[in-house]
């Protein structure tokens, strides 16, 4: 933990206990959306498409190779997508409610971070979801924990040991922080910003997290951390709650 952080930031991220529900119990069931998952095989992905396929939305989840997703419902879709490709991310997002995207990566060998995926992904549905104006669905990407402040100004990934940061990895981080830049210069599309605790783990959905805003939670013990479960918890509430539109919100226990 950096010196000093801990009391200054759990006071100012003392916010909301959000989504307190039986364990293991889906929220409260609203209206049905249409939401479209990019990266709905990852670690996030599979969560997020369970927890809102659990909640009785429609989901579209996508796939460069969709025979690798595993689940199955009748509510779910499986389709082909490549977000390198703007004319499938047109047809893909289509009569969507929501569009969620959870990817990451370089393209290529490019040490430019904005070759990053989520960079190309994120601006190329930003351009779809204009062309479609009036009606289009809104985007919540996931973020990284690297984009967080450990204080004004600062990034916890600007506290990251370099020995400790391959170049790949920085080149990523860096991509996300570019993310949230251009989102924030967006005010024609709604979006929302997502990102996780410093850790993730592969605990069991509970329901009960803290929700804040750009500096990086942490807990009584100075511990920093999310399941992924439940950060797909926290997504789909946003899905269906639109609270944090056009703004950035944390997740963390």
């Amino acid at each position: 933990m950096i010196p000093g952080f801990c009391a200054r930031h759990l006071l100012a991220a003392a916010i909301l206990v959000v989504s307190i529900t039986a364990f293991g119990a889906p929220p409260a069931q609203s209206d049905q959306l249409r939401i479209l998952v990019y990266g709905a095989t990852g670690k996030i992905g599979t969560h997020v498409v369970d927890e809102a396929l659990q909640r009785g939305h429609h989901v579209t989840a996508v796939s460069r190779d969709p025979s690798r997703i595993e689940q199955r419902h009748e509510n779910l879709s499986t389709l082909a997508g490549d977000l390198l490709d703007p004319q499938s991310i047109e047809l893909l997002v289509q009569d969507k409610d929501v569009v969620i995207v959870s990817v990451r990566g370089m393209i290529g060998d490019s040490k430019d971070p904005k070759n990053t995926l989520q960079y190309i992904a994120v601006t190329t549905i930003v351009q779809q979801l204009r062309i479609i104006g009036g009606g289009a669905a809104r985007l919540i990407h996931v973020g990284g924990s690297g984009s967080l402040e450990v204080e004004p100004g600062v990034h916890y990934a600007d506290k990251i040991p370099k020995i400790f940061l391959p170049k790949s990895l920085e080149l990523e981080i860096q991509g996300q922080i570019l993310v949230l830049e251009y989102l924030r210069t967006v005010d024609d599309v709604d979006w929302s910003y997502a990102t996780p605790a410093k850790n993730f783990t592969n605990k069991e959905r509970t329901g009960v997290f803290r929700i804040g805003g750009d500096a990086l939670m942490e807990d009584e013990r100075g511990k920093s951390r999310i399941s992924r479960a439940d950060f797909a918890v926290a997504l789909v509430d946003e899905a269906e709650r639109a609270e944090h539109v056009q703004k950035r919100f944390s997740v963390a226990y």
